[in-house]
């Protein structure tokens, strides 16, 4: 991953309840032209303190006093859809995964993340993409198939994908990135990111992480299927 300067650089709220953490990556991003416009110590700051400024990405702890991220993060999401979470963690991520997607986390980080590719994250998430990497995607995968068989929620939106839409969708939720669509689907990458870009539309999504929730919540894309080879289609 490269950082880009390209555009405006994102405003970033970190919420961690460790001050040696939130020093740290303060410094971090200011370095590299990030502002940090503020600091929470625990999810009711860092709730309070997203409503009051508005940041483009928060940087969110999972374990925290008074409210936890996971639920700070679902609160601020609320009140700021645009805004873009990033979940900070410094243990396994199986039980939190699905979770923090569900409620609109656009990725996750270690906090021992360099700080290269900390700074790259954050410009990577406010540019309206998801950090989720195929080692998340399988998490997400693995949780469902632990699951007892589940009926396949509604989306009545998704009959408005075209067959190669829903094939771009289908390979998505696999945790295929833009490049990688591109050469399984004999398509320029530019081709991708604009399917890519009118399934989000069609679907009200998000991000990337939205889309792989959706895929599987509506049984398009089942725990068995992955790393199969992709669908056929037009």
């Amino acid at each position: 991953m490269t950082t880009t300067t390209a555009g405006p650089a994102p405003r970033v709220l970190i919420a961690d309840d460790q001050t040696l953490i939130r020093t740290g990556f303060r410094l971090i991003l200011t370095a590299r032209g990030i502002e940090v416009v503020g600091e929470a110590a625990d999810g009711e700051e860092a709730l309070a303190a997203a409503s009051e400024l508005r940041p483009d990405v928060v940087l969110m702890d999972i374990r925290m006093p008074n409210m936890d991220g996971l639920e700070a993060t679902r609160r601020i999401l609320e009140r700021l859809p645009d805004c873009r979470v990033l979940i900070l963690t410094t243990f396994d991520l199986d039980r939190y995964v699905y979770t923090a997607l569900s409620v609109g986390a656009s990725g996750f980080l270690l906090k021992d993340v360099t700080p290269e590719h900390l700074a790259a994250a954050v410009r990577l998430v406010d540019t309206g993409d998801a950090l989720l990497a195929p080692s998340i995607t399988r998490r997400l995968v693995e949780r469902f198939a632990s699951e007892p068989a589940r009926t396949p929620t509604v989306h009545t939106d998704l009959a408005t994908l075209t067959p190669r839409e829903l094939e771009v969708l289908t390979l998505l939720a696999r945790g295929l990135s833009n490049a990688e669509l591109a050469t399984e689907l004999t398509l320029s990458e530019a081709t991708v990111k604009s399917h890519v870009a009118r399934i989000f539309a069609k679907l009200s999504l998000r991000d990337r992480a939205q889309a792989v929730v959706l895929a599987y919540e509506t049984g398009l894309v089942r725990p068995g299927d992955f790393g199969a080879s992709r669908p056929s289609g037009p």
